[in-house]
């Protein structure tokens, strides 16, 4: 990338080119990690929001089972209300469990920033201006 001789043996148009050169292929790689990241964090926002679509449809299964073991508690008939019970509660601790690991994933996911890119570019901003302040005090 960089020539192994001195800057002071090139021109100043040769340097400006290798320097516009430098900063466009720099610009272009910033460009490549924000959508690496962005794509890595909405995936796992999508993952997460399936996992809440999941856990409510489970809420809606506990739902079902719930109302019918009301239905069967009031005709008192124990065993099988005890049963629609347990449905019930199974059906609730699963769609908890995916709740929780449902919000995990979008809150890991949030808020889409690329912020590795974006302190990337901070860094290499800082460093083009140390540069060119050297340049300048030559």
């Amino acid at each position: 990338m960089a020539d192994t001789t001195d800057t002071r043996d090139r021109s100043t148009a040769e340097l400006l080119r290798e320097l516009s050169d430098q900063t466009t292929a720099l610009v272009r790689k910033e460009v490549e990690l924000a959508k690496a990241e962005m794509s890595e964090r909405a995936k796992r926002v999508g993952i997460g929001a399936g996992m809440l679509g999941g856990a409510g449809l489970l809420a809606l299964f506990a739902l079902g089972a719930l109302t019918a073991c009301l239905i069967l508690a009031l005709d008192i008939v124990v065993d099988a209300w005890l049963a629609a019970l347990i449905v019930a509660l199974l059906y609730g601790a699963v769609a908890g469990v995916l709740a929780l690991v449902g919000r995990k994933g979008v809150r890991e996911g949030a808020p889409p920033v690329p912020q590795d890119a974006i302190a990337s570019a901070k860094e290499d901003v800082a460093w083009l201006k140390a540069r060119t302040k050297e340049a300048r005090s030559k």
